[in-house]
């Protein structure tokens, strides 16, 4: 089993800054992915950024340039730095774990990202 602990979020106005963090522990094994999904009222699920544990990165479209996710291998902290944030940015943002080891899957608690004036 795999626990996810998220912090950060909140309101931002347009072209602000914001860090999330989601902490992972319990047993982790490589190979693995971490990252964060969006999920904004009306819309389907989307993938924002994930980071696998020899450090790949992949992103959205969308927020490619704009938001930059990284980790803390000793701590299995991720962290999403979201700059120039826009009002379709506005969402509720849950941290993915995929344990690709054991073919499970873990979800955080989310945490709502609101860009608004």
């Amino acid at each position: 089993q795999v626990q996810l602990v998220e912090s950060g979020g909140g309101l931002v106005q347009p072209g602000g800054s914001l860090r999330l963090s989601c902490a992972a522990s319990g047993s982790i094994y490589r190979p693995y992915a971490m990252g964060w999904y969006r999920q904004a009222p009306g819309t389907q699920r989307e993938l924002v950024a994930i980071i696998t544990s020899d450090g790949s990165t992949d992103y959205a479209a969308s927020v490619k340039g704009r938001f930059t996710i990284s980790r803390d291998s000793f701590r299995n902290t991720a962290y999403l730095l979201l700059n120039s944030l826009k009002s379709e940015d506005t969402a509720v943002y849950k941290c993915h774990f995929d344990d690709r080891w054991n073919g499970r899957e873990y979800w955080g608690q989310g945490t709502q990202v609101t860009v608004s004036s």
